[in-house]
Formats: C-alpha cells, structure tokens, sequence
C-alpha cells in the first residue's frame, strides 16, 4: 500500500511552486492548515467519503466550509484532489507544504517537550543553542509532559534529542537486559 506521504506529495509540491511563483506562500500555507484541521473533523470526513456526492460538490463544500480568506487558486487544487479522490490528503500535503516553505526560508521548527514549564531565559537559551546545531533559523515551540519526569526531548525534522530523565531510564533497562 502507498504512503499517504508519498501520494501528497505531488500536491503539496506544485502547490508550493504556484504559491512560490505568485509570492503566496503565507497565504497558503495559512489556508492548507486550515482546509486541514477542517479535514480532521468526524463529520467533514464522513462527507469526504460519500458516494452520493460528485467530486465538484465536495471540493465546493471544504472551499464553504473554510470561508473567504482563501485564494483563489486553492479551489483549483482542491477540485484536482477532489478529482482524484485525494481530499483526505490534505494534513499531508499541509505538513509538506510546510516543510518546503522552511526549506526555502531556511528555517526550521523546533518542538521542545520538557517535565516541567521552560522560562524565559530557558526557551531562549535553548533556541539560541539550536539556531547554532542546526544552523538556520528556529520556530520554537514547547510542551510539558511530566512522563518525561526531567529533561528534555526535542525534535527538528528527522533530529530527535532525547535529553529526558525517562529516555535514559529506557536505555539503561535496555542495556541491563541485553
């Protein structure tokens, strides 16, 4: 079976080259993310997979759905997925629309799960810290979860920085084990 992955691909790249062609990215990014998380919805999807409905009327039903602030164009690309029966793609091609717009911009995001709440001067350090490791640009954000009962996991892209109290409790069981 195809990754979904795999399948949006192609729709997340010549939607990013449009957008990048008509100096939207923001634009659409905004509105993928959007036509995403409407996407997620139990209802939205059970719409998305009625035999009832034509291609047109679903791709016209998420256009309504997420309002006027949408360019133009992004219906085009939604009649195309809805063509091919492709909507419930539509994190997927949100996600890597993402990914190629950092990549051009040279940026990269940056989520943080800590045990306890970072300050200030903790969160800012840490950016500065990865800005330096990884070499561009952060967005970083953050999280608490207590499982992790110290430390930190951080994850950039494919980069995961297990730092947490838990993570090495696991590597030391496995390492007893062995």
């Amino acid at each position: 079976m195809i990754e979904p992955t795999t399948l949006a691909r192609p729709y997340a790249r010549a939607a990013f080259e449009h957008a990048r062609a008509s100096d939207q990215l923001a634009a659409w990014q905004s509105a993928l993310s959007q036509l995403a998380a409407i996407t997620t919805d139990a209802k939205v999807s059970a719409m998305l997979r009625d035999p009832n409905q034509t291609a047109a009327q679903r791709a016209t039903a998420l256009m309504s759905l997420a309002g006027d602030g949408l360019p133009e164009t992004v219906g085009n690309l939604l009649g195309i997925m809805a063509d091919n029966g492709r909507l419930a793609l539509l994190p997927e091609v949100a996600a890597l629309f993402e990914q190629l717009k950092q990549a051009v911009e040279s940026t990269v995001a940056v989520h943080v799960s800590t045990a306890y709440p970072l300050s200030d001067a903790e969160t800012q350090q840490l950016a500065d810290t990865m800005q330096v490791k990884l070499e561009r640009s952060i967005t970083l954000t953050s999280d608490t979860d207590p499982s992790l009962l110290g430390g930190a996991l951080i994850r950039a892209d494919d980069l995961v920085i297990d730092g947490s109290v838990r993570g090495r409790l696991n590597k030391l069981a496995s390492t007893l084990t062995q």
